[in-house]
């Protein structure tokens, strides 16, 4: 808020309807040795004006993806998002609405997530679909619980080591106390080597996590590693590329029992990293065991069509024992956008969106490496991005000197993968031209030169 206009005597009149004499007394159950026993380290007060010019200096101190060519990738991309999509987002019905607890009574917003949920199925060729959950990375760490669940096997869950790095954290984390390996398999040549693999898996296997395209940007090759799975009883959790569909396999193409995604591609912007989207989809024998809600359509007594939530396994419906996850809320706003940007592209859209980041990613890969100085870290086909290794080793110096001259180039892996530390993953969307393109190159190129 711009503005809080709560005065001392506001503030006092809610601590009287309340029952207390003063903010203190509310923080009187924290245990003295936990709170700060001296004032805050702020500096003196300024002025509303003092203050508006004090954070746009800060503000200033940062380079977004307006005013340089953003080559940055990584997990959020900069795709173009047509205006549509925020004339729709941004209207009130939408952008103010939250999570209908009076479902049927949010007749507007229901069948805005069923007709998200209807899209993303015919996007992925999966069965059933949510109406959203957090984000990627929970997402993924929620379908690791639902593979556990649904398999009844609390062995291991393989994950490659061309999984998003903070996914694989996010699913450490929600499998700390559950007592279930979690496999990270390691891939020095980009993509999973499916012998390496079946030699990991066995019958207390409950999932494999498989990202396609992969975080290096390779493609992998799905349908094996989705058979040595099934044959294995234990369920493919795919990771997919929303706009990777426009021209490669669909999830449930190549047999994925459970398909997630980063929805930030699909009509939102970069802004920090988030709010995103997280997509969730499953085939129809697990539809019981999905988190989040699920929207179905019926008639009402009257015989007009309506919409409903649906197996209702949320902790905030029933028993918390009985549910299958606490997720107790959606990106409903951020789905509406999906819906509206991939209506507005359609499959041909889609399909033109997905080939010029494809050709532009493998212009500029080829253009980078006609310079001795640079060289592909991996040979594996790429569809967005591309990891490229700096015989300098100066992937920093590479960095700054792109930011100077106007370009956020791409992503050090030095980050999450200390053996690649003098590697960059760049990615390279429709959005960037030609221009851009050889402008980086030349940039890069020159680093370092006199």
């Amino acid at each position: 808020m711009p503005y809080l206009y709560n005065t001392p005597e506001d503030r006092q009149a809610m601590l009287e309807s309340i029952g207390v004499q003063s903010i203190d007394e509310l923080f009187a159950p924290i245990p003295d040795d936990l709170k700060l026993a001296r004032p805050l380290a702020l500096p003196p007060a300024l002025s509303e004006l003092e203050l508006d010019q004090h954070l746009g200096e800060l503000a200033a101190q940062n380079t977004h993806a307006g005013q340089a060519a953003c080559f940055l990738g990584g997990g959020s991309y900069d795709h173009h998002i047509p205006a549509v999509v925020d004339a729709i987002g941004g209207r009130s019905e939408f952008y103010t609405s939250y999570t209908p607890y009076q479902a049927e009574a949010s007749q507007g917003n229901l069948q805005a997530m069923f007709e998200y949920q209807s899209l993303i199925c015919r996007l992925t060729g999966m069965a059933i679909s949510n109406s959203s959950l957090y984000d990627g990375a929970s997402s993924t760490a929620e379908a690791v619980l639902m593979a556990i669940s649904s398999t009844r096997r609390t062995g291991k869950v393989i994950v490659p080591s061309s999984l998003h790095p903070e996914y694989r954290q996010t699913i450490a984390t929600y499998l700390e106390n559950l007592g279930v390996e979690l496999v990270t398999l390691p891939c020095p040549t980009g993509v999973v080597d499916t012998d390496q693999l079946a030699s990991a898996v066995d019958d207390q296997t409950a999932a494999i996590v498989l990202q396609q395209p992969n975080f290096f940007g390779c493609v992998e090759d799905a349908e094996p590693i989705a058979k040595l799975a099934h044959d294995n009883g234990a369920l493919l959790i795919s990771v997919f590329d929303p706009i990777s569909l426009g021209i490669l396999k669909r999830p449930g193409e190549y047999g994925a029992n459970i398909a997630v995604a980063e929805g930030q591609t699909l009509g939102t912007p970069m802004h920090y990293g988030g709010p995103v989207l997280g997509i969730m989809t499953c085939d129809d024998k697990l539809v019981r065991r999905m988190p989040g809600r699920v929207v179905g359509e019926t008639n009402d007594r009257r015989g007009n069509r309506c919409f409903v939530l649906t197996l209702q396994t949320r902790e905030q419906h029933i028993r918390r024992d009985k549910a299958t996850s606490n997720v107790c809320s959606n990106q409903a706003l951020f789905a509406v956008r999906a819906s509206v940007y991939l209506a507005q592209l359609g499959p041909q859209g889609l399909k033109e969106t997905a080939n010029l980041c494809l050709q532009k990613t493998h212009y500029l890969a080829d253009k980078l490496c006609e310079n001795d100085r640079f060289s592909m870290a991996f040979t594996a086909p790429t569809f967005k991005e591309f990891v490229v290794r700096d015989a300098n080793g100066r992937v920093d110096e590479l960095v700054k000197t792109a930011l100077d001259a106007g370009y956020l180039a791409g992503v050090p892996m030095s980050t999450w993968y200390p053996e690649l530390d003098d590697c960059l993953l760049i990615a390279v969307t429709e959005k960037r031209t030609k221009a851009e393109m050889d402008g980086l190159v030349a940039v890069l190129c020159g680093a370092g030169k006199p």
